[in-house]
């Protein structure tokens, strides 16, 4: 059993939490808030759970063996470091890292304490994802692919009023590619491969980062085009495009419908993929297997796998919000 412990209280934390209690595989344990009444209100539902208010003391646990951590964005990266130095297992919730610098650090020093980092882009991890991956023919027969999310952000109502909250803010490595965006980015390189080049353009908000945009990822013989914000809504399907037809899947970020549009045969071929009702539930269960089974090889070169595609997408989405001048107080740093 894999003995959990969560960093920030909000929505997603508690969708990974009953997700990996659906696993069978996790129990929490302990939760970490500065604010000990916040704590209690997001642990109290899950039973027998320790409550820290420092994180030397969450930290310190040592029945605690694997830390989920949905904080700000800004915070992962000492967060996790701390984490790591203390012996446990890492599960960050994406966008990981600000920088590959950070990416680089953490990935080091998870080798050096034998321990595990995983990113949380759950999209990934989910079978309906896979179905595609394995439809999918070889790069010279794709020549082109649209990968859209864009949802307004309730916070941005906080913009417009004059305020700015962590997710919309430079000091916290806020804005709309490295949240949304990092879904299409994600399914991008694990479908094609690490891009040749990469740019953005990003529309600025008044707090200085990104709240809409478009980016485009540059291959050999086909570009793909990223549409992501979070401050507007769009309704637009992903579609990869192939020699002999259209791929066209109802969301880039869990794929619920995918059917092929043949052009040669002129027909539709309908994949067979689904969503479960808790989409966490696939990744929680794919991290608990590595966890649980750290001598498996197949397992393990699996794991490996992911740590260089969380890098590489890291670096994608600092070329990107680079080329678009987006600047984090981490980039000082």
């Amino acid at each position: 059993m894999i003995n959990l412990g969560i960093i920030g209280t909000n929505w997603i934390t508690d969708q990974f939490v009953q997700a990996a209690h659906e696993t069978g595989n996790y129990q929490l344990v302990a939760v970490y808030s500065r604010k000990l009444e916040t704590a209690q209100t997001f642990g109290e539902k899950y039973g027998d759970v320790e409550y820290a208010t420092d994180l030397e003391t969450f930290f310190a646990l040592e029945h605690l063996n694997t830390v989920y951590i949905a904080s700000p964005n800004s915070l992962h990266f000492e967060q996790a470091k701390q984490g790591i130095l203390a012996g446990k297992n890492i599960i960050v919730e994406k966008p990981a890292f600000s920088t590959p610098k950070e990416m680089a650090e953490i990935i080091e020093l998870a080798n050096q304490k034998n321990v595990f980092f995983f990113e949380a882009a759950r999209n990934i991890h989910e079978r309906a994802f896979k179905t595609v991956a394995d439809f999918l023919p070889l790069k010279n027969q794709i020549i082109g692919a649209d990968f859209s999310y864009m949802k307004y952000s309730s916070r941005y109502d906080k913009v417009l009023a004059g305020q700015e909250p962590n997710v919309f803010s430079p000091h916290f490595s806020g804005g709309a590619l490295v949240d949304l965006g990092v879904y299409p980015i994600y399914a991008a390189l694990a479908w094609f491969g690490l891009p040749n080049e990469s740019i953005y353009y990003g529309q600025k908000i008044a707090t200085d980062v990104d709240g809409i945009g478009t980016g485009i990822l540059r291959y050999d013989h086909f570009d793909v085009t990223i549409r992501t914000g979070k401050i507007g809504d769009s309704f637009q399907q992903s579609e990869i495009y192939l020699t002999n037809g259209t791929l066209v899947m109802n969301a880039i970020n869990s794929i619920d419908e995918a059917v092929f549009h043949d052009r040669n045969h002129q027909r539709r071929e309908k994949l067979s993929v689904h969503q479960l009702e808790n989409p966490m539930i696939e990744e929680a269960k794919n991290f608990a297997q590595v966890i649980l089974n750290p001598t498996d090889h197949k397992l393990g070169t699996e794991y490996e796998e992911w740590v260089e595609l969380s890098r590489n997408v890291n670096q994608v989405i600092y070329d990107m919000r680079k080329s678009a001048g987006i600047v984090f107080d981490a980039d000082e740093e």
